[in-house]
């Protein structure tokens, strides 16, 4: 039987956490055939070679010692054995590739996926509850909206997948004692397009800090955090994915989120709720026609 002690989950580690995203990535590509898509050689070559005459010239440029260059060596190899390799290219790379790879589609913004996201999320009606424990703290959120296209008309069946974290930080399937799906979920939106979630404000939260990443963070004197926010993956047929995250005003690290994410478009703008306890706040995501 899964613990669902609520104190149980503190004992997450980042090289257990770096296993599973490792895992989950692994995963995903074989389904995909091994790889995201086709990639030609000599832009391979070009790519390749131009991180690795970059990494040089800082070299030449800044005289890195031996010392600098063998601590280098030591931290790349730990990367590696603690699994951290999505965690390091998502919270420091995957916000400029997500710049580039959405450069010219219309409607809502995206950011960036992170390394927590997990597929076959449990689906629930256009106004369905989040999986959570009983007793599940966290000030209760009804999240509502609707899915159009670009062109004003109603996406009827959008798919919205959500996942966040819980109010100690924590993504299930990520840290222990959390039942499997608990807050995450598919959300399928009515014929006009329309949903209403309900689930948790979630809590900002350090990426973990014992492991290779944590050792960056702490070696060059800067912070772990990210801000409080909801990640979303919007589908439709004939449209493009939408993967974004949505923000909340007043974290003081919306300013400087390590992971580089935050964008103005995406910010909420919760209030109190008129009908229950806790907060409500609306927003409609626009999606793009596919190319």
């Amino acid at each position: 039987m899964t613990d669902t002690s609520f104190d149980s989950e503190v004992s997450a580690k980042a090289a257990d956490s770096g296993a599973n995203a490792s895992a989950q990535f692994q995963e995903r590509m074989a389904a995909a055939g091994g790889r995201s898509g086709v990639i030609d050689t000599q832009r391979v070559s070009y790519l390749a070679g131009k991180v690795i005459k970059a990494i040089n010239d800082t070299v030449l440029d800044d005289k890195v010692s031996y010392e600098e260059y063998n601590a280098l060596k030591a931290w790349l190899i730990k990367v590696g054995e603690d699994g951290e390799w999505p965690l390091f290219l998502d919270v420091w790379l995957e916000h400029s590739v997500e710049e580039v790879a959405n450069a010219d589609r219309e409607g809502s913004k995206g950011t960036i996926e992170g390394p927590y996201y997990i597929g076959g999320s449990p689906e629930l009606s256009w106004n369905g509850t989040i999986p959570m424990r009983d007793g599940e703290p966290g000030t209760p959120l009804v999240f509502a909206g609707q899915v159009r296209s670009v062109d004003g008309r109603p996406l009827a069946g959008a798919k919205l997948e959500l996942w966040h974290a819980d109010d100690l930080g924590f993504y299930s399937q990520f840290a222990p004692g959390l039942p499997e799906w608990n807050l995450r979920g598919t959300w399928i939106a009515n014929d006009d397009g329309r949903f209403e979630i309900h689930t948790l404000r979630p809590a900002p939260y350090q990426i973990p800090t014992e492991g290779a990443c944590g050792q960056l963070i702490e070696a060059a004197g800067w912070h772990a955090w990210r801000p409080a926010h909801l990640h979303f993956k919007v589908s439709a047929p004939d449209h493009q994915l939408i993967t974004t995250q949505l923000y909340f005003p007043g974290d003081p690290h919306n300013s400087d989120d390590i992971a580089s994410a935050v964008k103005p478009e995406l910010m909420l703008d919760p209030q109190d709720n008129p009908d229950a306890e806790g907060e409500i706040t609306y927003y409609d995501f626009v999606m793009a026609p596919e190319q």
